[in-house]
Protein backbone atom coordinates (compact mmCIF):
# COMPACT_ATOMS: atom_id res chain seq x y z
CA UNK A 1 0.00 0.00 0.00
CA UNK A 2 2.94 2.04 1.08
CA UNK A 3 4.81 2.27 -1.87
CA UNK A 4 2.11 3.12 -4.24
CA UNK A 5 2.36 6.20 -2.63
CA UNK A 6 6.54 6.75 -2.57
CA UNK A 7 6.53 8.63 -6.50
CA UNK A 8 4.16 10.94 -4.62
CA UNK A 9 6.43 11.99 -1.81
CA UNK A 10 9.72 12.09 -4.36
CA UNK A 11 8.10 13.85 -6.70
CA UNK A 12 6.79 16.74 -3.82
CA UNK A 13 9.98 16.98 -2.31
CA UNK A 14 11.55 17.00 -5.33
CA UNK A 15 9.77 19.98 -6.15
CA UNK A 16 10.51 21.50 -2.98
CA UNK A 17 14.03 20.93 -3.46
CA UNK A 18 14.00 22.78 -7.06
CA UNK A 19 12.41 25.96 -5.36
CA UNK A 20 14.79 25.56 -2.10
CA UNK A 21 18.06 24.78 -3.19
CA UNK A 22 18.94 28.38 -5.21
CA UNK A 23 17.59 29.93 -2.13
CA UNK A 24 19.77 28.25 0.22
CA UNK A 25 22.93 28.08 -2.22
CA UNK A 26 22.16 32.36 -2.06
CA UNK A 27 22.19 32.81 1.79
CA UNK A 28 24.96 30.60 2.52
CA UNK A 29 27.28 32.85 0.65
CA UNK A 30 25.71 36.03 2.55
CA UNK A 31 25.36 34.28 6.09
CA UNK A 32 28.08 31.56 5.48
CA UNK A 33 28.06 27.42 4.71
CA UNK A 34 28.32 26.39 8.51
CA UNK A 35 24.83 28.18 9.31
CA UNK A 36 23.16 27.13 6.80
CA UNK A 37 24.32 23.30 6.86
CA UNK A 38 22.88 23.23 10.39
CA UNK A 39 19.00 23.66 10.28
CA UNK A 40 18.89 20.60 7.35
CA UNK A 41 21.80 18.59 9.30
CA UNK A 42 19.32 18.95 12.70
CA UNK A 43 16.19 17.99 10.68
CA UNK A 44 17.63 15.03 8.96
CA UNK A 45 17.88 13.46 12.04
CA UNK A 46 14.51 13.02 13.18
CA UNK A 47 12.74 10.59 11.06
CA UNK A 48 15.27 8.35 11.55
CA UNK A 49 15.19 8.38 15.00
CA UNK A 50 11.47 8.08 15.20
CA UNK A 51 11.57 4.81 13.37
CA UNK A 52 14.64 4.06 15.66
CA UNK A 53 12.93 4.66 18.36
CA UNK A 54 9.69 2.63 17.57
CA UNK A 55 7.99 1.15 14.50
CA UNK A 56 4.32 0.83 14.34
CA UNK A 57 1.42 2.33 12.09
CA UNK A 58 1.55 5.46 13.67
CA UNK A 59 5.41 6.23 14.13
CA UNK A 60 5.10 5.61 10.54
CA UNK A 61 3.00 7.83 9.33
CA UNK A 62 5.20 10.57 11.15
CA UNK A 63 8.28 9.57 9.69
CA UNK A 64 6.53 9.48 6.55
CA UNK A 65 4.99 13.38 6.44
CA UNK A 66 8.49 14.30 8.47
CA UNK A 67 10.09 12.61 5.80
CA UNK A 68 8.51 14.26 3.14
CA UNK A 69 8.39 17.80 4.65
CA UNK A 70 12.23 18.05 5.52
CA UNK A 71 13.11 16.26 2.48
CA UNK A 72 12.03 19.69 0.67
CA UNK A 73 14.58 21.36 2.58
CA UNK A 74 17.36 18.90 3.40
CA UNK A 75 17.64 16.68 0.31
CA UNK A 76 20.61 17.57 -1.67
CA UNK A 77 21.32 20.60 0.51
CA UNK A 78 24.74 18.70 1.95
CA UNK A 79 25.97 17.57 -1.16
CA UNK A 80 25.39 21.30 -2.55
CA UNK A 81 26.63 23.41 0.25
CA UNK A 82 30.17 21.11 0.14
CA UNK A 83 30.40 22.06 -3.30
CA UNK A 84 29.91 25.08 -2.62
CA UNK A 85 32.68 24.76 0.27
CA UNK A 86 34.82 23.08 -2.25
CA UNK A 87 34.65 25.93 -4.30
CA UNK A 88 35.60 28.44 -2.19
CA UNK A 89 38.26 26.50 -0.62
CA UNK A 90 39.96 24.92 -3.63
CA UNK A 91 40.87 27.09 -6.66
CA UNK A 92 41.31 26.81 -10.55
CA UNK A 93 40.93 23.67 -12.19
CA UNK A 94 42.28 21.83 -8.87
CA UNK A 95 38.52 21.94 -7.86
CA UNK A 96 37.50 19.53 -10.47
CA UNK A 97 39.55 16.87 -8.99
CA UNK A 98 38.42 18.01 -5.30
CA UNK A 99 34.42 17.29 -6.59
CA UNK A 100 35.68 13.73 -8.25
CA UNK A 101 36.88 13.00 -4.81
CA UNK A 102 33.90 14.27 -2.92
CA UNK A 103 31.62 12.33 -5.35
CA UNK A 104 34.13 9.20 -4.86
CA UNK A 105 33.81 9.51 -0.91
CA UNK A 106 30.11 9.88 -1.68
CA UNK A 107 29.79 6.80 -4.14
CA UNK A 108 31.71 4.51 -1.74
CA UNK A 109 29.88 5.88 1.42
CA UNK A 110 26.87 4.38 -0.10
CA UNK A 111 28.25 0.77 -0.85
CA UNK A 112 29.03 0.69 3.39
CA UNK A 113 25.27 1.91 3.99
CA UNK A 114 24.24 -0.50 1.68
CA UNK A 115 26.42 -3.56 3.26
CA UNK A 116 25.31 -2.18 6.89
CA UNK A 117 21.53 -2.71 5.86
CA UNK A 118 22.20 -6.03 4.42
CA UNK A 119 24.02 -7.09 7.96
CA UNK A 120 22.01 -5.11 10.57
CA UNK A 121 18.66 -5.91 11.74
CA UNK A 122 16.08 -3.38 10.76
CA UNK A 123 15.29 -2.37 14.10
CA UNK A 124 18.98 -1.46 14.75
CA UNK A 125 19.39 0.31 10.56
CA UNK A 126 17.51 3.64 11.68
CA UNK A 127 19.15 4.00 15.11
CA UNK A 128 22.00 3.72 13.09
CA UNK A 129 21.30 5.99 10.72
CA UNK A 130 20.49 8.70 13.31
CA UNK A 131 23.69 8.77 15.20
CA UNK A 132 25.72 8.63 12.16
CA UNK A 133 23.78 12.15 11.17
CA UNK A 134 24.20 13.41 14.47
CA UNK A 135 27.82 12.51 14.61
CA UNK A 136 27.74 14.92 11.19
CA UNK A 137 26.51 17.17 12.80
CA UNK A 138 28.71 17.43 16.08
CA UNK A 139 31.57 17.06 13.10
CA UNK A 140 30.70 19.69 11.08
CA UNK A 141 30.12 22.35 14.22
CA UNK A 142 33.22 21.74 15.48
CA UNK A 143 35.81 20.86 12.69
CA UNK A 144 34.43 23.07 9.69
CA UNK A 145 36.05 26.35 9.18
CA UNK A 146 33.73 28.73 8.04
CA UNK A 147 35.40 31.22 5.04
CA UNK A 148 33.37 34.32 4.23
CA UNK A 149 34.41 37.10 1.80
CA UNK A 150 37.01 35.28 0.56
CA UNK A 151 37.91 35.86 -3.31
CA UNK A 152 38.45 33.58 -5.89
CA UNK A 153 42.09 32.66 -6.62
CA UNK A 154 41.73 31.83 -9.84
CA UNK A 155 44.04 34.56 -10.92
CA UNK A 156 46.60 34.28 -7.94
CA UNK A 157 49.51 35.32 -9.47
CA UNK A 158 47.77 38.87 -10.15
CA UNK A 159 49.51 39.98 -6.60
CA UNK A 160 48.59 43.35 -5.45
CA UNK A 161 44.97 43.22 -7.29
CA UNK A 162 43.94 40.67 -5.29
CA UNK A 163 45.50 42.27 -2.29
CA UNK A 164 43.40 45.16 -3.30
CA UNK A 165 40.24 43.11 -3.65
CA UNK A 166 40.95 41.81 -0.24
CA UNK A 167 41.40 45.29 0.86
CA UNK A 168 38.09 46.03 0.50
CA UNK A 169 36.11 43.83 1.28
CA UNK A 170 37.73 43.57 5.05
CA UNK A 171 37.00 47.50 4.67
CA UNK A 172 33.35 47.09 3.64
CA UNK A 173 33.00 44.30 6.31
CA UNK A 174 34.62 46.64 9.09
CA UNK A 175 31.76 49.19 7.52
CA UNK A 176 28.97 46.53 8.17
CA UNK A 177 30.51 46.26 12.22
CA UNK A 178 30.53 49.79 12.99
CA UNK A 179 26.97 50.40 11.64
CA UNK A 180 24.55 50.30 14.74
CA UNK A 181 22.06 47.34 14.89
CA UNK A 182 19.28 48.64 16.84
CA UNK A 183 16.49 50.72 15.37
CA UNK A 184 18.60 53.42 13.52
CA UNK A 185 20.41 50.31 11.68
CA UNK A 186 19.51 50.89 7.27
CA UNK A 187 17.20 48.52 6.02
CA UNK A 188 20.40 46.27 4.32
CA UNK A 189 20.72 44.62 7.36
CA UNK A 190 17.56 42.99 7.65
CA UNK A 191 17.84 39.38 7.37
CA UNK A 192 16.28 38.74 3.63
CA UNK A 193 17.27 41.28 1.96
CA UNK A 194 15.98 41.25 -1.79
CA UNK A 195 19.41 41.90 -3.19
CA UNK A 196 19.75 38.22 -1.62
CA UNK A 197 16.70 36.45 -2.29
CA UNK A 198 15.12 37.83 -5.46
CA UNK A 199 14.45 35.53 -8.00
CA UNK A 200 15.00 38.63 -10.12
CA UNK A 201 18.19 38.49 -9.21
CA UNK A 202 19.08 35.43 -9.35
CA UNK A 203 18.21 35.11 -13.59
CA UNK A 204 19.77 38.21 -13.86
CA UNK A 205 22.81 36.44 -12.25
CA UNK A 206 22.48 33.28 -14.56
CA UNK A 207 22.18 35.56 -17.89
CA UNK A 208 25.02 37.23 -17.56
CA UNK A 209 27.21 34.37 -17.62
CA UNK A 210 26.60 32.24 -21.15
CA UNK A 211 28.60 29.55 -19.92
CA UNK A 212 27.16 29.00 -16.80
CA UNK A 213 23.87 28.79 -18.65
CA UNK A 214 25.23 26.38 -20.98
CA UNK A 215 26.84 24.24 -17.91
CA UNK A 216 23.04 23.95 -16.48
CA UNK A 217 21.50 23.28 -19.92
CA UNK A 218 24.32 20.39 -19.71
CA UNK A 219 23.07 19.54 -16.40
CA UNK A 220 19.57 19.43 -17.04
CA UNK A 221 19.55 16.86 -20.10
CA UNK A 222 22.55 14.68 -18.31
CA UNK A 223 20.31 14.42 -15.02
CA UNK A 224 16.92 14.00 -16.82
CA UNK A 225 18.97 10.85 -18.87
CA UNK A 226 20.46 9.56 -15.91
CA UNK A 227 17.08 9.53 -13.43
CA UNK A 228 15.44 8.46 -16.47
CA UNK A 229 17.64 5.09 -16.89
CA UNK A 230 17.38 4.54 -12.60
CA UNK A 231 12.98 4.43 -13.12
CA UNK A 232 13.32 2.39 -16.82
CA UNK A 233 16.58 0.30 -16.71
CA UNK A 234 15.56 -2.25 -13.84
CA UNK A 235 11.52 -2.29 -15.41
CA UNK A 236 13.65 -3.10 -18.85
CA UNK A 237 15.60 -5.51 -17.33
CA UNK A 238 13.49 -7.24 -15.34
CA UNK A 239 10.89 -7.53 -17.98
CA UNK A 240 13.22 -8.28 -20.64
CA UNK A 241 15.86 -10.86 -19.39
CA UNK A 242 14.10 -11.66 -15.74
CA UNK A 243 16.60 -10.03 -13.53
CA UNK A 244 15.66 -10.38 -10.23
CA UNK A 245 16.99 -8.22 -6.66
CA UNK A 246 19.99 -10.71 -6.67
CA UNK A 247 21.15 -9.71 -10.33
CA UNK A 248 20.60 -5.49 -9.32
CA UNK A 249 22.48 -5.92 -6.37
CA UNK A 250 25.69 -7.36 -8.14
CA UNK A 251 25.03 -4.72 -11.39
CA UNK A 252 24.83 -1.96 -8.52
CA UNK A 253 27.65 -2.77 -6.20
CA UNK A 254 30.30 -3.35 -9.64
CA UNK A 255 28.66 0.07 -10.72
CA UNK A 256 29.65 1.57 -7.36
CA UNK A 257 33.02 0.35 -6.89
CA UNK A 258 34.38 1.13 -10.82
CA UNK A 259 32.55 4.57 -10.25
CA UNK A 260 33.86 5.44 -7.13
CA UNK A 261 37.27 4.12 -8.39
CA UNK A 262 37.37 6.32 -11.59
CA UNK A 263 36.51 9.05 -9.55
CA UNK A 264 39.22 9.15 -7.20
CA UNK A 265 42.07 8.02 -9.52
CA UNK A 266 41.22 8.40 -13.35
CA UNK A 267 39.92 11.66 -13.28
CA UNK A 268 42.22 13.53 -11.92
CA UNK A 269 44.74 12.25 -14.28
CA UNK A 270 41.93 13.02 -17.38
CA UNK A 271 41.92 16.51 -16.12
CA UNK A 272 45.09 17.08 -16.40
CA UNK A 273 45.78 15.64 -19.64
CA UNK A 274 42.54 16.78 -21.53
CA UNK A 275 41.19 19.79 -19.69
CA UNK A 276 37.71 19.74 -17.84
CA UNK A 277 35.74 20.60 -20.68
CA UNK A 278 37.01 17.57 -22.93
CA UNK A 279 36.60 15.12 -19.75
CA UNK A 280 32.79 16.39 -19.61
CA UNK A 281 32.39 16.12 -23.36
CA UNK A 282 34.02 12.01 -23.07
CA UNK A 283 31.88 11.58 -20.00
CA UNK A 284 28.32 12.56 -21.58
CA UNK A 285 29.64 10.36 -24.83
CA UNK A 286 30.62 7.58 -23.27
CA UNK A 287 26.77 7.70 -21.18
CA UNK A 288 25.23 8.10 -24.53
CA UNK A 289 27.01 5.02 -25.60
CA UNK A 290 26.08 2.65 -22.25
CA UNK A 291 22.65 3.93 -23.45
CA UNK A 292 22.78 2.78 -26.89
CA UNK A 293 24.33 -0.13 -26.06
CA UNK A 294 21.68 -0.77 -23.24
CA UNK A 295 18.62 -0.33 -25.45
CA UNK A 296 19.28 -2.73 -27.57
CA UNK A 297 20.61 -5.78 -25.42
CA UNK A 298 20.20 -9.00 -26.44
CA UNK A 299 21.69 -10.92 -24.08
CA UNK A 300 21.21 -10.72 -20.26
CA UNK A 301 25.21 -10.47 -20.00
CA UNK A 302 25.41 -6.62 -22.03
CA UNK A 303 24.24 -4.81 -18.93
CA UNK A 304 27.99 -6.32 -17.19
CA UNK A 305 29.82 -5.48 -20.05
CA UNK A 306 28.17 -1.92 -20.48
CA UNK A 307 29.98 -1.63 -16.66
CA UNK A 308 32.90 -0.71 -18.29
CA UNK A 309 31.21 2.71 -19.58
CA UNK A 310 30.26 3.31 -16.11
CA UNK A 311 32.99 6.27 -15.58
CA UNK A 312 31.47 8.11 -18.33
CA UNK A 313 28.68 9.09 -16.06
CA UNK A 314 30.69 9.42 -13.18
CA UNK A 315 32.67 12.32 -14.98
CA UNK A 316 30.03 14.29 -15.18
CA UNK A 317 28.75 16.04 -12.67
CA UNK A 318 32.18 16.81 -11.09
CA UNK A 319 33.13 18.81 -14.66
CA UNK A 320 29.81 20.42 -14.60
CA UNK A 321 30.67 22.21 -11.28
CA UNK A 322 33.99 22.36 -11.99
CA UNK A 323 33.56 24.60 -14.88
CA UNK A 324 30.66 26.56 -13.64
CA UNK A 325 32.56 27.32 -10.44
CA UNK A 326 35.12 29.18 -12.28
CA UNK A 327 32.92 31.38 -13.51
CA UNK A 328 32.43 33.32 -10.52
CA UNK A 329 34.14 34.64 -7.70
CA UNK A 330 34.41 32.58 -4.16
CA UNK A 331 31.75 35.04 -2.65
CA UNK A 332 28.79 33.33 -5.20
CA UNK A 333 29.75 29.69 -5.56
CA UNK A 334 26.78 29.07 -3.13
CA UNK A 335 24.22 30.54 -5.79
CA UNK A 336 26.16 28.83 -8.60
CA UNK A 337 25.72 25.18 -6.58
CA UNK A 338 22.56 26.20 -5.53
CA UNK A 339 21.32 26.44 -9.49
CA UNK A 340 23.09 23.58 -10.33
CA UNK A 341 21.15 21.89 -7.29
CA UNK A 342 17.71 23.37 -9.11
CA UNK A 343 18.61 22.15 -12.04
CA UNK A 344 18.74 18.62 -10.79
CA UNK A 345 16.53 18.54 -8.94
CA UNK A 346 14.25 19.77 -12.12
CA UNK A 347 15.23 16.88 -13.93
CA UNK A 348 14.80 14.48 -11.34
CA UNK A 349 11.42 15.14 -10.90
CA UNK A 350 10.44 15.50 -14.95
CA UNK A 351 12.49 11.81 -15.25
CA UNK A 352 10.18 9.20 -14.45
CA UNK A 353 7.01 11.23 -15.35
CA UNK A 354 8.19 11.04 -18.83
CA UNK A 355 10.64 7.54 -18.89
CA UNK A 356 8.30 5.52 -16.54
CA UNK A 357 4.86 5.27 -18.97
CA UNK A 358 6.99 5.21 -22.20
CA UNK A 359 9.04 1.98 -20.59
CA UNK A 360 6.00 0.27 -19.38
CA UNK A 361 4.23 1.28 -23.34
CA UNK A 362 6.78 -0.20 -25.42
CA UNK A 363 7.30 -3.38 -22.83
CA UNK A 364 3.05 -4.00 -23.21
CA UNK A 365 1.29 -5.35 -26.10
CA UNK A 366 0.02 -2.14 -26.75
CA UNK A 367 3.21 -0.62 -28.08
CA UNK A 368 3.19 1.25 -31.35
CA UNK A 369 6.20 -0.74 -32.68
CA UNK A 370 8.27 -3.49 -31.63
CA UNK A 371 11.46 -1.82 -29.87
CA UNK A 372 11.04 -2.96 -25.69
CA UNK A 373 14.26 -0.80 -25.37
CA UNK A 374 12.73 2.56 -26.86
CA UNK A 375 12.88 4.13 -23.75
CA UNK A 376 16.23 3.49 -23.30
CA UNK A 377 17.12 5.22 -26.86
CA UNK A 378 15.45 8.17 -26.21
CA UNK A 379 17.91 8.75 -22.62
CA UNK A 380 20.58 8.35 -25.15
CA UNK A 381 19.33 11.04 -27.32
CA UNK A 382 19.11 13.18 -24.43
CA UNK A 383 22.52 12.17 -23.74
CA UNK A 384 23.64 13.63 -27.05
CA UNK A 385 21.89 16.26 -26.65
CA UNK A 386 24.37 17.17 -23.66
CA UNK A 387 27.31 16.51 -25.25
CA UNK A 388 26.26 18.35 -28.19
CA UNK A 389 26.20 21.13 -25.93
CA UNK A 390 29.09 20.81 -24.10
CA UNK A 391 30.87 21.11 -27.40
CA UNK A 392 29.76 24.46 -27.31
CA UNK A 393 31.51 25.56 -24.10
CA UNK A 394 35.07 27.59 -24.31
CA UNK A 395 37.57 27.36 -22.27
CA UNK A 396 38.85 31.10 -20.96
CA UNK A 397 41.88 31.65 -19.77
CA UNK A 398 41.74 32.30 -16.19
CA UNK A 399 42.99 35.93 -16.69
CA UNK A 400 39.16 36.50 -18.60
CA UNK A 401 37.11 34.78 -16.22
CA UNK A 402 38.17 37.28 -13.53
CA UNK A 403 37.63 40.22 -15.82
CA UNK A 404 34.18 39.17 -16.19
CA UNK A 405 33.52 38.31 -12.79
CA UNK A 406 34.47 41.74 -12.11
CA UNK A 407 32.75 43.49 -14.52
CA UNK A 408 29.61 41.66 -13.94
CA UNK A 409 30.47 42.36 -9.77
CA UNK A 410 30.24 46.22 -10.73
CA UNK A 411 26.82 46.07 -12.88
Amino acid sequence: MFSRRLPHRSTTSGIGTMVMMPVIGNLSDRYGIKALLTLPMCLSILPPAILGYRRDRNFFFAFYITKTLFDMVCRGTVDCLAQAYVAKNVHGKKRISMFGVFAGVKTISGVFATFSARFLPISSTFQVSAISLFVGLVYMRVFLKERLHDEDNDNSDDGGGSNDQQKVHDDGDLRMLAEPILKDAPTKTHLFNTKYSSLKDMASFIKKRPILVQTLVVTFFATLSQSGMQSAFMYFMKARFGFNKNDFAELFLLDNIIGSTSQLFLLPILVSAIGERWVLSTGLLMDFLNAAILSVAWSAWIPYATTLLVPGAMFVMPSVCGIASRQVGSGEQGKVQGCIAGVKSLAGVLAPCVFSPLTALFLSENAPFYFPGFSLLCIAFSLMIGFFQSLLLKDLPSSLVNKAISKVATD
